[in-house]
């Protein structure tokens, strides 16, 4: 039996791989009696200065309907919705045309949106020590599902460790998503390595396993919660339970 060749890159996810989402850390807002967490009343805030006679409720309402209808999108083929155009959706929803809005407020509202998601993003302790000593061993990257890149790279640059990574690719920035290869396909490009020389990092099933899978890759998959394999994904190559573990194994 042939040997796996040496591995030479290491490709990573992002949110709930490299850095957890804590949901509870959002800001707590109070919408039609309800708690909910989210970044709509910063949002609003910002809204007032151009457009100050919508409510919150409908400001929440309209910005949920834009996550969902993104989704919506997104699930077709896994073509990326850009959090400016997502935002476009939810400023139509409220009657507010984008074209007419002054010049830099749209970028207002993302910067506003992007740095309260920040605040919400974890970085464990013990991930920072873990890529300095793999960055000494091989090329590093990043793979994520994200609509903005300024967020992805601010929580990077917020965990000491964004100068680790060769590259950095994010889904707007390419235009697809996991588990597309185009994704795929870029990092492994920057990278100069072939998907038989590279290991890919994620939490997700049925985008990072499977996606990884496909392109060629190794793939480790980080499965906290020792959750079954859906039935149509070929095993992983190995099965983690926290990141730490992965340093052992190649």
């Amino acid at each position: 039996m042939t040997s796996p060749a040496p591995v030479q890159a290491i490709l990573f996810d992002l949110f709930d791989t490299l850095v957890l989402f804590e949901r509870e850390r959002l800001p707590r807002l109070v919408v039609n009696g309800r708690e909910v967490r989210s970044t709509a009343g910063q949002l609003h805030e910002v809204l007032r200065r151009h457009a100050n006679t919508v409510p919150l409720d409908q400001c929440y309402d309209a910005l949920l309907w834009s996550w969902q209808e993104a989704e919506r999108l997104r699930a077709v083929d896994h073509r990326e919705v850009p959090a400016a155009e997502r935002f476009g959706f939810w400023l139509t929803r409220l009657d507010v045309d984008p074209a007419g809005c002054p010049a830099g407020f749209v970028e207002s509202l993302l910067d506003t949106h992007r740095r309260e998601l920040a605040k919400a993003a974890e970085f464990p302790a013990h991930h920072g020590p873990l890529l300095e000593r793999l960055a000494q061993r091989f090329r590093l990257a990043v793979v994520s599902n994200f609509d903005y890149t300024p967020t992805a790279l601010g929580i990077l640059e917020a965990g000491g460790v964004v100068d680790l990574f060769a590259t950095i690719v994010v889904s707007d920035e390419v235009g697809w998503r996991k588990p597309r290869r185009e994704i795929f396909d870029v990092a492994l490009e920057r990278l100069g390595v072939a998907p038989a020389d590279a290991v890919f990092v994620g939490d997700r099933a049925d985008i990072d396993v499977l996606g990884a899978q496909r392109v060629g890759m190794r793939v480790a998959w980080i499965n906290r919660k020792a959750e079954p394999l859906p039935p149509d994904i070929p095993p992983p190559t190995w099965e983690l339970r926290d990141l730490a573990e992965l340093e052992g194994l190649i």
